[in-house]
């Protein structure tokens, strides 16, 4: 224990995280904040990879991770019993400081209570508020003391409306190597050299059901003009890849291709190009240096409404943080197979070199060390009194 660490009182910091991608986010804060000081007492809800570095969990992380309208009803006396029991010990015994990790419709009424009692919060990972129902920019004011954003439009949104913000990068950006190692995915995957086309059609089964048709029929076009093309397609899970399978009989049976489950991020190192869902997905397909076509589908009902709603001129992550069409974009009735194969023939020849280009510029803004700087951003909002200049 360092001397600061003996003077002082133990630093307590409270944090609440709702699902996996939190429970990484949030170990990578702890790890960085006790390199910093060995005294530090985590507590809240939390996962394992929290759990390991020596959290201590009130509640499992999975008591929060509710997706769907009937799934939240399911749920809801649960749910409303944690934050109950939840605010009741914080506010018995406050903590230095609440850190609430992305799950924003359970953290931001969370942390509006405790900081109308006092308490110091601050809210990691944005919601879209940037893209639609802007209104609620002012319910993340008056819940916070401060903003974690991943991407650098989030905070030039928040400086727009004068709420506390820091950009401090993205993890992905951190983990993934400026240089992909295409020839080592490729092994990895029994791979050949041959020109290589990913599929993508995203994780969930609605996705898959209104994309994989016309990403298999644009494929299959391709492939009859470039026989050599390899057709590699990944999936999250083996039921997800069932759902794929009977799509590819259905709508090109005597396309050629293969199928790996859970190796989305090996697939983008070892593509040269890849037909891909909107979603996060495709910025990591930017920081594999994977040239895309962006596709997004939804249900006739859910489009109409979210037209209205949506206050955005891009919706895929690279265009959004170029801030131009960096990557071509098939929305609703765009998405054809004509149009995907119109779109993906430029990447597949030279202007795949330029792209790949202009994405390693994109990654060098958004490496910046983002456990290390929300570490910093915590410790500056601390009171003198503990310990830390």
């Amino acid at each position: 224990m360092s001397t600061v660490d003996s003077l002082v009182s133990p630093l307590r910091v409270a944090i609440i995280v709702g699902e996996h991608s939190g429970d990484i986010l949030a170990a990578g804060v702890m790890k960085a904040m006790l390199e910093q000081r060995s005294d530090i007492q985590f507590f809240g809800i939390g996962g394992p990879r929290m759990q390991a570095l020596g959290f201590d969990a009130w509640f499992d992380m999975e008591e929060l991770a509710v997706m769907g309208l009937v799934e939240v009803l399911g749920r809801l006396p649960r749910l409303l019993s944690v934050r109950k029991q939840l605010l009741a010990r914080l506010l018995a015994d406050p903590p230095d400081l609440v850190l609430g990790v992305d799950a924003p419709d359970f953290n931001l009424p969370v942390e509006h209570r405790l900081k109308q009692a006092g308490l110091t919060t601050v809210h990691y990972v944005s919601p879209s508020v940037w893209a639609w129902r802007q209104k609620r920019i002012h319910k993340i004011a008056a819940a916070t003391d401060l903003v974690l954003a991943l991407l650098p439009f989030e905070k030039a949104f928040y400086d727009k409306h004068q709420v506390p913000c820091r950009f401090v990068g993205h993890t992905l950006a951190d983990q993934m190597p400026l240089v992909p190692e295409k020839a080592a995915a490729r092994q990895a995957l029994g791979l050949s050299d041959a020109p290589l086309l990913a599929l993508m059609p995203g994780s969930r089964s609605n996705e898959i059901k209104l994309l994989a048709p016309e990403f298999l029929q644009a494929a299959r076009w391709l492939k009859m003009q470039q026989p050599e093309l390899q057709i590699v397609c990944a999936m999250v899970t083996e039921q997800k890849a069932v759902i794929f399978e009977q799509l590819h009989q259905q709508h090109a049976a005597d396309l050629e291709l293969t199928v790996v489950i859970g190796q989305s991020r090996q697939l983008l190192c070892a593509a040269d190009a890849v037909f891909i869902a909107s979603g996060t997905a495709t910025l990591e397909a930017m920081l594999a240096k994977c040239p895309m076509v962006v596709a997004y589908k939804m249900n006739a009902l859910t489009y109409q409404l979210a037209k209205r709603l949506v206050k955005i001129d891009y919706f895929s992550l690279p265009n959004l943080l170029a801030n131009a069409p960096l990557v071509p974009e098939l929305l609703q009735a765009e998405v054809t197979a004509d149009n995907l194969v119109q779109a993906m023939l430029p990447l597949l020849n030279e202007q795949g070199d330029a792209l790949r280009q202009q994405f390693t510029e994109l990654h060098q803004q958004l490496a910046c060390n983002a456990s290390q700087q929300a570490a910093e951003a915590l410790f500056a909002l601390l009171p003198k009194e503990t310990g830390h200049d």
